[in-house]
């Protein structure tokens, strides 16, 4: 018998909520995709789980009593996890930290040396990742911390009474392209005329926040590339292909050798704040000593 843990904790999600919509939104996976891992969960054990045919649905015989074990299952293997984490702690624990993908270079490096400087040496595992799949990490418990930009709207996703967060600075987005050979932008949002945009894929936060912007502002554009990573459109600007938003800590050097240059006023800018956010269920030692020094003020700033 192959059993995934993956699987016995869609089935206790599924206990829970009876929706497979709801728990597929809260392991962060679709729906057929959950679906499947469930019909894969009765296979690998022969038996059926969850009568589909009653709305809500509901759990067999069978799957009353699986309910028990799997339930038992999960809890204790969280539980040898927690304990692994203290031992490890004892010997110098590493922090999984999931970052978004424009934070591992322009904020990330400055950050931990800001923490070591002030006297709270780290030991980290950084791991680049989109929103949904750090959001899934940290709810699995297979990363301790998420640095994110805040997004108002969504909120991560995430209950703040279960998943709390901290402020640790602010940068904006700003509007970017390449410049002609005299040294001046190659396009002007503030000219009037229709500019070519390099744009974010549907569903990427940083898209949201310019499109709500842009819907603002009424600019006239053409999206000439779309992409869900800031330095693909970063890349794309300096090729002078067009315009593009993307945090200012990930354009800092262009901007320092004129290689990109802003192309609008401040009107044309977009606040971010930067945000680290926990499992309030986590019991590393190091998660808890890093969110008691950042509460006392270790490491502030942009």
């Amino acid at each position: 018998m192959n059993l995934e843990t993956k699987w016995l904790e869609d089935f206790v999600s599924l206990a829970a909520t009876r929706s497979f919509s709801q728990s597929a939104q809260r392991r962060f996976v679709t729906q057929p995709a959950f679906s499947r891992r469930i019909r894969s969960l009765e296979a690998a054990l022969g038996l059926t789980l969850i009568n589909r045919s009653r709305t809500p649905v509901e759990l067999t015989e069978s799957g009353q009593l699986f309910l028990i074990t799997a339930r038992s299952l999960v809890e204790q293997l969280g539980e040898v996890v927690r304990h692994l984490h203290h031992l490890e702690g004892q010997q110098g624990e590493v922090l999984q930290i999931a970052a978004a993908h424009s934070l591992t270079l322009g904020f990330f490096p400055q950050w931990m040396a800001r923490l070591r400087n002030e006297g709270l040496p780290l030991n980290t595992r950084l791991v680049a990742s989109n929103v949904g799949e750090a959001v899934h990490a940290l709810r699995e418990g297979s990363c301790d911390l998420i640095l994110a930009y805040y997004d108002p709207d969504a909120a991560l996703q995430l209950a703040p009474e279960i998943f709390p967060s901290l402020d640790l600075g602010r940068t904006e987005m700003l509007p970017v392209c390449a410049v002609d050979d005299a040294g001046q932008p190659l396009f002007d949002l503030d000219g009037g005329q229709s500019v070519p945009l390099l744009a974010y894929s549907a569903g990427a936060f940083l898209g949201r926040s310019v499109n709500q912007l842009l819907r603002q502002r009424a600019l006239r554009s053409t999206t000439v590339y779309e992409t869900a990573m800031a330095d693909s459109l970063k890349s794309m600007a300096l090729q002078g292909m067009g315009v593009a938003w993307v945090p200012r800590l990930s354009v800092t050097g262009e901007l320092a050798r004129s290689e990109l240059v802003v192309c609008g006023g401040e009107q044309w800018q977009v606040p971010l704040e930067i945000r680290l956010y926990r499992c309030a269920l986590q019991r590393k030692a190091a998660v808890r000593l890093l969110w008691r020094k950042l509460g006392e003020g270790v490491g502030s700033g942009e």
